[in-house]
C-alpha cells in the first residue's frame, strides 16, 4: 500500500469521525428544531431517539400543594421546568405537552406544573412561590437546572430565578418586562422603546383577558367578584351587556375597569396612577424588569414581533437590562402562540429557522451553563 492511499485513509478516516463527532453533537438539536418548524416530521424523527415516559406528580410550595407532569428521558443530562402562560388548558396546552414530551426525548427532564391562577387568567404573586417550590422540586433530582417561562408566565419565572443562585439556564419566550407597558398595549395597541413608536391593531379578547389578570391585584372583595363576573362574561361573549353590574362596581373597581376599557395612548399613566395604592404595588412588584440583573444564569430572550398579547419591545427591555449575558432572538414569523401563516417570506422563515436552532440548542445543552 503506496503512502497517497494510507495518506488518503487518513483523511477519509478523519473526515469520518468529525462527521460522526458533529452528528452526535448536533443530532438532537436538528432534530429539536426540525420538529418544532415542521410537526409533520416528528413522528419520523422519533424512531431516532429514545421516549420519555410522563409521570403525574404532587409538589409542595409553601402551605400549597400544586400538580404537575414530569417527563423523564432515559439518561437526563438536565433538569427544565416549563411555565405555561394564561391558559385553561395549562399544563395540558398541547403546544406544551408537544415541547415537553420533544425536550425529554433529547436528554432534559421536564416538569411542568399547573398554575391554578394562570389557568383562570389570574395574577397575583402566588405563582413565584410555586415556581421557586417547583425549581427546588427539581434541583433534588439534578444538579443543572433551568427555567422557560412563556408569556404571562414568563414574569413569575424570571422573579422566582432571580431568588434560585443555582439556576444554570433562564428562558422568556414571548414574556414581559413592566406590565404597565402590557396594559398599554393591550387597550391602546401602542408600544415603544429607544424613542420608536409601533401601534399594532388590538384584538378585543385581549382586553378582557387583562381584566381577569388584574383580578387579583383588586382590594375590595366585592369589586374582584362583579369584576370576576364581568370577564367571564366578556370572555365568552363580548358584545354582553354588562351595564348592571358595572353600576354595582365601587371606586376600586371603576378605575380597574376604566383603565381596561381606555384606548388613548396618553391616559394610561394617569388611569394606572388613579388605582389603589396596593394594586400599583402589585402591579410593580411583579413587573421582573429590575429582577433581571440578578439572574445567575444565561438569559435566553426571544419574541413573535407581530405578538398581539405581549409587545416584542418588552423582550428588548429584558435584553438591555441583562446586558451582555442575554441572548434576543426576534422572530419575524411568529405571533404569540407560533408561527404565522406557512406562505409567509421565505427569507424569514430562513432566519427564524437558525435562530429556533440556536434556541433549541440551548434548550437541550443547559449543562453547559451550568456555573
Amino acid at each position: 500500500m503506496n503512502r497517497v492511499t494510507v495518506r488518503w485513509m487518513y483523511v477519509v478516516g478523519a473526515a469520518a469521525l468529525t462527521i460522526l463527532l458533529l452528528a452526535a453533537r448536533f443530532a438532537p438539536t436538528a432534530a429539536l428544531s426540525l420538529s418544532l418548524a415542521l410537526p409533520a416530521t416528528e413522528a419520523s424523527l422519533a424512531r431516532f431517539f429514545p421516549g420519555a415516559v410522563r409521570e403525574e406528580i404532587v409538589l409542595s410550595a409553601g402551605s400549597r400543594t400544586i400538580q404537575a407532569d414530569l417527563y423523564r428521558p432515559v439518561t437526563p443530562r438536565a433538569a427544565l421546568l416549563l411555565v405555561h402562560g394564561l391558559s385553561r388548558a395549562g399544563r395540558r396546552h398541547a403546544e406544551l405537552v408537544r415541547l415537553a414530551r420533544l425536550l425529554a426525548r433529547h436528554g432534559q427532564l421536564v416538569l411542568v406544573p399547573q398554575f391554578e391562577g394562570l389557568v383562570a387568567f389570574r395574577l397575583d404573586g402566588t405563582e413565584i412561590d410555586e415556581i421557586l417550590g417547583a425549581l427546588g422540586y427539581l434541583g433534588g433530582l439534578h444538579p443543572a437546572v433551568g427555567i422557560a417561562g412563556f408569556s404571562f408566565g414568563a414574569g413569575p419565572a424570571l422573579l422566582a430565578a432571580a431568588a434560585y443562585p443555582e439556576i444554570a439556564l433562564v428562558g422568556s419566550f414571548g414574556g414581559y418586562a413592566d406590565l404597565q407597558n402590557v396594559i398599554a398595549y393591550v387597550t391602546t395597541g401602542v408600544h415603544t422603546f429607544g424613542g420608536r413608536r409601533y401601534v399594532q391593531q388590538q384584538e378585543e379578547y385581549n382586553r378582557w383577558k387583562l381584566l381577569a389578570l388584574l383580578l387579583g391585584f383588586v382590594e375590595s372583595e366585592r369589586d374582584r367578584t362583579l369584576l370576576g363576573a364581568i370577564a367571564r362574561r366578556k370572555l365568552e361573549n363580548p358584545g354582553v351587556d354588562t351595564t348592571a353590574l358595572v353600576a354595582q362596581l365601587g371606586r376600586d373597581g371603576h378605575a380597574v375597569l376604566s383603565l381596561v376599557l381606555n384606548r388613548q395612548a396618553s391616559a394610561v399613566t394617569a388611569l394606572v396612577a388613579d388605582l389603589s395604592p396596593r394594586t400599583r404595588q402589585a402591579l410593580a412588584s411583579l413587573s421582573p424588569l429590575a429582577a433581571v440583573p440578578r439572574l445567575r444564569g444565561r438569559l435566553l430572550i426571544a419574541h413573535g414581533v407581530a405578538d398581539d398579547s405581549i409587545p416584542f419591545t418588552e423582550s428588548l427591555r429584558l435584553a438591555e437590562a441583562a446586558g451582555d449575558r442575554a441572548e434576543l432572538t426576534l422572530l419575524d414569523t411568529f405571533h404569540h402562540t407560533g408561527a404565522q401563516p406557512f406562505w409567509w417570506s421565505w427569507r424569514a422563515r430562513v432566519a427564524d429557522g437558525w435562530n429556533l436552532a440556536r434556541l433549541a440548542d440551548a434548550l437541550v445543552r443547559i449543562d453547559r451553563h451550568r456555573r
